[in-house]
């Protein structure tokens, strides 16, 4: 360990404070021959950081001269523009711009020190230039920190509003500051929240960094305990929805069918949640999967999409009259459980009949009878059209003896008839016992 520091004498203090323009000077011409990201910068942009790099050689001056009592102040150096050098520059730039700062004054040493204070001289360029790389790095890190917060914030509006299915003009302008305004092909993705220890802050930044290993964006929330994303800028989401599956929880994850914008992602987050609401039904379901596979579940548990989906489908399709035949079949294949020969002797076709029937039923609706899952849907599908075809029942007439309900009343009981007395030609049963005695 050295012993007390010496304090540079009166004329290299007078030399450096004398200094300043020119070094400033040097340091910009410095800058604009060996910084090409700084001849890239629009002219405001140079001018502050020029700015900048001139309040720093002023800083290191006045703290030279004071004998090096007190730290540097690197709000003094970014106080001018804090936020527009953040925006513009960043901080492997800013540490350039440090560098660069101190090339300049450490060629400048012999010139400036008076003999025997040229180490010293030296070694204060170099502890300043410290100091002060440290305290870029802590006002980027705080702009960084403010902006993740911000964006944070932002980021929960959207995704609330895509939930809520709110597409107005306020969640235009904070899709817009994320980013969002233009992406196209977006997903909404639903699963489990991980048991993270740090809470739902390092699940969310694990996801959104693995996606964007995969070239798209995404935005991110944990909703109590499910961690809902929506992917931007892809139309195979289902391939990096696998990729990243380690960053879910246990359980499905299920993917909404892919919209062209934000603004539609509603409708993709409303099959997505249904689909997670449902897949419990399916005990065999894959880890990844999408929400149209999960119809006959959603359909089941009440999802008026889904079963509008499934009708328009499948049965919108064999209900028409050219395809009655079809219709048909899909009907018998399915009741005879699957049997070619059952289903064939049911419609008095050859079974070869069957099986073309079969193949076209898979052209028309996409669904294949001879898989077991597929089989099943058709089925749904086929009991949901016949009900929404079905007539609905109307009140009784007043012709079958009952009165419908009165504008403020309600509907009488039917009324019953009373017996009337027969009427035949045939003697009461006293007269005909005696009739029969008399005869015998």
């Amino acid at each position: 360990m050295s012993g007390r520091r010496q304090h540079p004498s009166e004329a290299t203090s007078r030399a450096v404070e004398r200094s300043a323009g020119e070094l400033s000077t040097l340091a910009s011409q410095r800058m604009e021959e060996h910084l090409r990201w700084y001849r890239d910068l629009s002219a405001e942009e140079r001018s502050q950081v020029g700015l900048v790099a001139q309040a720093g050689i002023s800083q290191f001056i006045a703290w030279f001269h004071q004998e090096e009592r007190h730290p540097p102040s690197a709000i003094s150096i970014f106080a001018n523009a804090p936020q527009e050098l953040t925006r513009s520059v960043s901080l492997r730039q800013t540490l350039d711009l440090v560098r660069t700062v101190v090339d300049v004054v450490e060629s400048r040493v012999e010139g400036l020190a008076a003999p025997g204070d040229e180490q010293l001289l030296r070694e204060s360029v170099l502890r300043f230039s410290r100091e002060i790389a440290f305290a870029a790095a802590e006002v980027y890190a705080g702009a960084a920190e403010a902006r993740g917060a911000w964006d944070a914030r932002l980021e929960a509006l959207v995704v609330d509003a895509v939930l809520r299915g709110e597409a107005d003009d306020s969640m235009q302008s904070r899709a817009s500051a994320l980013g969002w305004g233009d992406l196209a092909d977006v997903t909404f993705v639903v699963g489990s929240t991980p048991a993270a220890s740090g809470g739902p802050v390092p699940a969310v930044d694990d996801l959104r960094r693995a996606v964007r290993q995969h070239g798209v964006e995404a935005l991110a929330i944990v909703q109590r305990t499910r961690l809902i994303a929506i992917i931007g800028g892809t139309r195979d989401a289902s391939r990096v929805v696998e990729a990243v599956a380690d960053c879910f929880g246990p359980g499905p994850i299920v993917l909404g069918p892919t919209v062209p914008h934000l603004f539609a992602a509603g409708r993709s987050a409303r099959a997505a949640l249904s689909g997670i609401a449902a897949a419990a039904a399916w005990p065999d379901a894959p880890r990844v999967l999408e929400s149209d596979v999960l119809l006959p579940e959603r359909a089941l548990a009440g999802d008026p999409p889904a079963r509008r989906i499934l009708v328009d489908r499948i049965h919108r399709p064999l209900a028409g009259a050219s395809h009655a035949p079809l219709l048909q079949t899909a009907t018998a294949y399915l009741e005879s459980g699957g049997s070619l020969e059952a289903t064939a002797r049911v419609l008095f076709v050859h079974p070869n009949t069957v099986r073309y029937r079969l193949g076209r039923i898979s052209e028309v609706t996409g669904y294949d009878l001879t898989t077991p899952r597929e089989a099943w849907a058709v089925r749904i599908a086929l009991a949901l059209g016949r009900l929404a075809a079905a007539p609905t029942p109307t009140a009784a007439s007043p012709a079958d003896g009952t009165a419908p309900a009165g504008a403020g009343g309600s509907a009488t009981l039917p009324r019953t008839p009373r017996l009337r007395p027969r009427t035949t030609d045939r003697p009461p049963l006293e007269e005909t016992s005696k009739v029969s005695s008399t005869t015998s």
